[in-house]
C-alpha cells in the first residue's frame, strides 16, 4: 500500500488531472453493510482501481481549479506515523501535544506575536475563523455570553468584510448566533482590496443607527483573484474604533515564510487573531488549519470548560494543563501536528518559503503569456498566485463556462470558474509545488485549441 501510494506520487505527470468517474464505477458504492470480513489486498486493490483514480486530482502540477496543495511524501509518511500512534490531542500529559506547541511557538516567531499568544490545529480556515469570531464576541460582550447568550446583552454587535472574502466569514456570523445579515459586506477598490473609506463609513453609520461593531475580518490572499487587503491601514481602523482585527489568512498568511511576498502582508503582525492553512502554501497533507490568537486568556476563557471529567492534576497524565480541548470546541482531535512538524523540518523555512515564491513568478509567467495570445483577456490584476482569463469570444460567458469544464474532462490542466465584474472568468491558482512552465503551457495550449473548438460548434 505504501509502494503504491510513493509510486502514484512519482508517476503523478503521466496521470489526467481528473477524469469523470463512470457511473458502473460509482454504482460499486451503493453497497449494504459488509457483515463478513474481506482480504486486505482484495479491498486495497478496490482502491486501486476504483477510488485513486478519480480523485479531484489536487496533487497533480496541472490542477489549478482551487487553492489547494499539492502535500508531499514527507507529509504522508508522518500522517502515517501519526495514524499508527493514534492519539487524541484534547489533551492529557503527552508529547504529542508538545509536538502541537512547538508549531504555535514558531507560528508566534513567523508573525511577530507574543509568547502569550494562543494557537490551534483545526480542521481548515472555515473552522479558524469561526473561532475569531467567537473569541472576538466574548471580547466584545464578556465571557457572561457563554451562559446567557447573545440576546441578553442587549447588543446589536456588527461586522465587517469585503466584497471578495471567502463565505466562511458569513457562516461564521451565523454559527456564533449573531446572523449573516449582521455582517457588513463593504465594496472592493480597482486592487480587489476592501475599499477603507467605505469601510469607516459603515462602521460610522452602524454606530449612529445603534449597533455595535466588534470585528473587522480583513484577507489576505481573497479567493477569487489573490488579492490582499491594505492591512497596515485596517489595523489603523481597528485600533482608532477599538475593534477586533481579525485577518482570514488562508493561504495568503504564508507567504511571511517568502521574503519577497512578504512585504505585502504588512499590519499583519499587529492582528488580534490569524486563520490560515498548512495544507494550502505550506504543501502539508490535508488536514491541517490553524488559528492564532493574540490574548491567550481572552482565548482560554471562550472555551475552556469546567467538566469534571476533564479535571487537571499537577502530575501523572491529567497534567500538562491547559490542554487544547481549552482553545476550541472539539474534544478528540487528530495529530495534524506531526505532518506539520515534519514538513517544516525536513524542508526548512527558507524552502517552503521558494516554493511559495516560485508559484507567484509563475502566475507573473502565465500573465505575460496571455498577454502575448490575441484569444485570451487577462480578466484581473495579478497579485500573487491565481490568474484570471478567459478567452475572446461573441458569446464569452457561455463559452468560458463550457471551456473550463472541457479543460478539466480533458485530463491536460484543471482550472475553475470565477465572475469578476460580471463576467465569467477561468481561474487558475498555482499553489502546487509540482507546478513549472510546462504545466502552464499545457493549460494555454489547451485553452486556445478547445476554445476554437467551441467557438466553431454551435
Amino acid at each position: 500500500m505504501l509502494d503504491d501510494m510513493l509510486d502514484y506520487l512519482e508517476h503523478i505527470r503521466e496521470r489526467p488531472v481528473w477524469q469523470p468517474i463512470p457511473q458502473p464505477v460509482r454504482d460499486l458504492f451503493h453497497e449494504t453493510l459488509p457483515a463478513q470480513p474481506a482480504d486486505l489486498a482484495t479491498v486495497h486493490a478496490h482502491f486501486m482501481h476504483d477510488v485513486l483514480p478519480y480523485a479531484v486530482g489536487n496533487a497533480h502540477p496541472g490542477f489549478m481549479g482551487w487553492v489547494h496543495g499539492g502535500g508531499t511524501p514527507v507529509g504522508m509518511l508522518a500522517e502515517m506515523l501519526a495514524a499508527g500512534l493514534n492519539a487524541n490531542l484534547g489533551g492529557r500529559d503527552q508529547m504529542p501535544i508538545e509536538v502541537e506547541r512547538q508549531i504555535l511557538q514558531w507560528m508566534r516567531e513567523l508573525f511577530g506575536f507574543p509568547e502569550s499568544a494562543s494557537g490551534l490545529f483545526v480542521t481548515g480556515t472555515s473552522m479558524a475563523n469561526l473561532i475569531g469570531v467567537l473569541v472576538a464576541r466574548t471580547a466584545a460582550l464578556g465571557t457572561e455570553v457563554r451562559q446567557s447568550g447573545v440576546a441578553a446583552s442587549g447588543k446589536r454587535l456588527t461586522a465587517y468584510t469585503s466584497a471578495g472574502a471567502h463565505g466562511c466569514i458569513a457562516q461564521a456570523m451565523d454559527l456564533a448566533g449573531l446572523g449573516m445579515d449582521a455582517l457588513r459586506i463593504i465594496p472592493v477598490n480597482d486592487q480587489y482590496q476592501i475599499d477603507s473609506a467605505a469601510l469607516e463609513r459603515a462602521i460610522a453609520a452602524d454606530r449612529s443607527a445603534g449597533f455595535t461593531p466588534f470585528f473587522i475580518a480583513a484577507t489576505a490572499g481573497t479567493v477569487d483573484v489573490g488579492a490582499i487587503d491594505d492591512l497596515a491601514v485596517l489595523a489603523d481602523i481597528a485600533q482608532r474604533e477599538a475593534l477586533w482585527f481579525h485577518v482570514d489568512g488562508a493561504y495568503g498568511a504564508l507567504a511571511m515564510l517568502a521574503p519577497d511576498i512578504a512585504p505585502r502582508l504588512r499590519g499583519i503582525e499587529r492582528a488580534d487573531s490569524i486563520a490560515f492553512d498548512f495544507h494550502k502554501w505550506g504543501q502539508v497533507p490535508y488536514d491541517a488549519g490553524f488559528i492564532l490568537v493574540r490574548d491567550g486568556t481572552l482565548h482560554y476563557d471562550t472555551f475552556a470548560s469546567p467538566a469534571a471529567y476533564l479535571r487537571r492534576e499537577a502530575c501523572g497524565m491529567a497534567g500538562g494543563s491547559p490542554w487544547p480541548c481549552d482553545f476550541g470546541p472539539d474534544l478528540s482531535r487528530g495529530f495534524r501536528a506531526l505532518k506539520t512538524w515534519f514538513t517544516i523540518k525536513v524542508y526548512g523555512a527558507e524552502q517552503i518559503g521558494q516554493v511559495i515564491s516560485g508559484t507567484c513568478a509563475l502566475a507573473q509567467y502565465m500573465k505575460q503569456r496571455i498577454e502575448a495570445m490575441p484569444m485570451l483577456e487577462l480578466m484581473a490584476p495579478v497579485g500573487l498566485n491565481i490568474v484570471c482569463f478567459r478567452y475572446r469570444s461573441d458569446h464569452a460567458d457561455t463559452v468560458n463556462t463550457r471551456l473550463a469544464a472541457a479543460l478539466q474532462e480533458s485530463g491536460i490542466a484543471a482550472p475553475s470558474t470565477t465572475t469578476l465584474n460580471g463576467h465569467v472568468a477561468i481561474r487558475a491558482a498555482i499553489v502546487n509545488h509540482r507546478t513549472d512552465t510546462r504545466a502552464i503551457d499545457a493549460l494555454l495550449q489547451a485553452t486556445l485549441v478547445l476554445g476554437k473548438e467551441l467557438t466553431q460548434t454551435p
